[in-house]
């Protein structure tokens, strides 16, 4: 085996050494793209095999079995059920069910869907989202559902490349280049080795045998290095200290929005396994516009034509409880009361610990929630008066305030302009509770976005102009011309769970032991962590136990708990639940614009998010 390696590794070596044989274009970074002015135009690529992998035929085959093995087979065990939540877990659960047979009702409390992937638009017309989502080949559940949806054409395929600002070169960038035709995991390998410009061949060499096992052992064990942190993970294997500084700060940026020494590395180990094993899993796609219109509204209709309803402007009140605990009844803040057979949460886990019944609280299942929160991100667009020299592609910033970013204007058709960019930024980390030295969430807008033309100034140095609006800019020279003529800042202070060391373990089953009622969501118990893959897995995981449970099986098993949440449950002095406070994105755990009011009401629900670093590490 270890010949075997040899031999590959020796040919990949070889590859490389002759790269620009086998590229067929322009490398991002080339004099070419560098030059002139932007005469950038958008191409799209053909939609990759995404269907030739295990992971999407297990994904596909679990869609087929609510059509088949866990269809209803009468009307008696038809049931309704009511979902809390029209985010994309939400309205997957209600997909599922709906094929089933069954009655699901989706309950959202915005006037907009899709929770975390939600978006609105201005008052020029301008779509501001909720983050920068972008779509991986190695998203299984999700280019399934695409597929069963019929709308596979929404995604605009990029050619597949990373791409990434070169830090010491100001304005230029450097890509991992996948080679068509060469398999996985040789086309990851070989993408490495080609790159000159981020990491030594010597050092190149060194990074791979800690991957091995990876390779070998599979997902025991990627989740045996959840205690570990990326940093930790890569000094107990010898990794050179500069593959941190090149792609693992980068990476944990992307995934989670924190830094590489605060996020597990089960997070980055199950990436890297999907790209590793799927030849297009690394290959990226856009949507063509809004997420609501593209995305959500086809699975709502999708729902509705098959007997079910998706509400808008439906807040929950509170889970009303009978005396044993089973659910009596979901109040709306309308003064509803909704009956039905089956319940499902596909709240947020910020949102579940504040709406949890009183009965429910000294049950290990919940009290496992303490050990899970939300990380906060700050989503930014930003309209200027001209073209940028872009990349028709996702771009990792490699900034200390910035994860990824891409010029809209050129990568999504409902968005294109032809004379003026408009880029979506991800600032990150952006607080103390995500590691990061300074709480962007407490600033201003025009504070953030100051510190962000800053550091566009670098990404772009012969691009942005010096302008007296924003000082960080002060230092630009006479051919910079491109001015901000516009800006929107969309906070986000709990978005996906913080993937920190240890987490892992207390992600819950989708089976709950209070009876009739199943939890959805991506910081459920699933491989797919929190991402737009990991939502629509937990809401058809939610949707396969109500479903089983309806054709009179027993129920699936619940996720073991850890021993000492056990010990501690019995002793947890339970309290009325603190409910939700307010209206709008905010209080119901999804990202917004802040206005003065909403600022006040994350004050008062959430005040830790205003903390300093010497606070928030007190309180913690």
């Amino acid at each position: 085996k270890m010949k075997t390696s040899q031999m590959a590794l020796a040919a990949l070596t070889m590859l490389a050494s002759s790269c620009d044989a086998f590229a067929p274009y322009a490398r991002v970074g080339s004099a070419s793209m560098r030059s002139g002015s932007s005469t950038l135009v958008m191409k799209d690529y053909p939609k990759p095999n995404i269907e030739d992998t295990d992971n999407y035929r297990f994904a596909e085959n679990m869609s087929s079995s609510f059509k088949s093995t866990l269809k209803i087979q009468s009307e008696a065990q038809k049931k309704s059920v009511a979902i809390i939540g029209g985010g994309l877990s939400g309205l997957s659960c209600a997909k599922y069910l709906s094929d089933a047979g069954h009655e699901p009702t989706v309950y959202e409390a915005r006037d907009v869907l899709g929770g975390k992937v939600s978006a609105w638009q201005d008052e020029d017309g301008d779509w501001i989202e909720t983050g920068l989502h972008i779509f991986f080949g190695a998203y299984p559940n999700m280019m399934n559902m695409f597929s069963e949806l019929d709308i596979h054409d929404r995604l605009q395929w990029k050619i597949h490349q990373m791409i990434f600002a070169m830090q010491e070169l100001p304005g230029e960038f450097t890509s991992f280049n996948f080679i068509p035709g060469i398999p996985a995991p040789f086309n990851f390998g070989l993408a490495i080795l080609m790159n000159q410009k981020m990491l030594t061949l010597g050092e190149k060499i060194q990074t791979a045998p800690p991957l091995i096992p990876m390779l070998i052992e599979g997902q025991p064990f990627i989740d045996a290095q959840d205690e570990l942190s990326v940093t930790q993970f890569m000094r107990k294997y010898g990794m050179p200290e500069r593959i941190n500084e090149e792609v693992f700060i980068a990476m944990a940026k992307a995934l989670d929005f924190i830094d590489p020494d605060k996020l597990s590395m089960t997070v980055v180990l199950t990436a890297m396994n999907r790209f590793l094993n799927e030849s297009n899993g690394l290959q990226m796609a856009f949507l063509d516009g809004n997420q609501p219109d593209r995305v959500c509204e086809p699975m709502k209709n999708h729902i509705e034509a098959r007997g079910g309803k998706v509400i808008t402007e439906a807040p929950i009140k509170e889970i009303v409880t009978n005396e044993d605990g089973s659910i009596d009844h979901l109040l709306l803040r309308s003064g509803e009361k909704i009956v039905a057979d089956e319940y499902v949460s596909a709240m947020p886990v910020d949102i579940v610990k504040r709406m949890t019944p009183k009965q429910w609280q000294n049950m290990p299942y919940f009290r496992q929630f303490d050990e899970l929160e939300g990380i906060p991100v700050i989503n930014l667009h930003m309209w200027f008066d001209r073209k940028l020299k872009a990349v028709d592609h996702l771009c990792f910033s490699r900034s200390p305030l910035l994860s990824v970013y891409a010029d809209m204007s050129v990568t999504c058709k409902e968005y294109a302009d032809p004379n003026k960019s408009m880029l979506e930024l991800v600032f990150a980390p952006c607080s103390p509770i995500a590691g990061g030295n300074t709480n962007w969430i407490a600033k201003t807008d025009k504070e953030i976005i100051d510190a962000t033309m800053g550091e566009l100034a670098r990404l772009f140095p012969t691009e942005i102009a010096n302008d007296a609006d924003w000082p960080a800019t002060k230092d630009q020279g006479p051919n910079g011309e491109a001015k901000l003529i516009k800006y929107s800042v969309v906070k986000v202070p709990r978005s996906v769970y913080a993937a920190i060391p240890g987490r892992n373990k207390y992600r819950p089953s989708q089976t709950t032991p209070i009876p009739h009622f199943t939890m959805a969501g991506d910081w459920t118990s699933q491989k797919f962590l929190g991402s737009m893959e990991g939502a629509v897995l937990g809401g058809k995981l939610a949707a396969e136990v109500v479903a089983n449970r309806a054709l009179g099986n027993v129920d699936l098993p619940l996720k073991n708990i850890q021993q000492h949440i056990v010990n501690s449950a019995e002793t947890f002095v339970a309290k009325e639940p603190l409910g939700i406070k307010g209206e709008g994105a905010i209080a119901f755990g999804a990202g917004a614009q802040l206005g003065t009011k909403a600022s006040d009401l994350l004050k008062e629900s959430d005040p830790i998010q205003f903390a300093d670093a010497a606070e928030y590490a007190a309180a913690a």
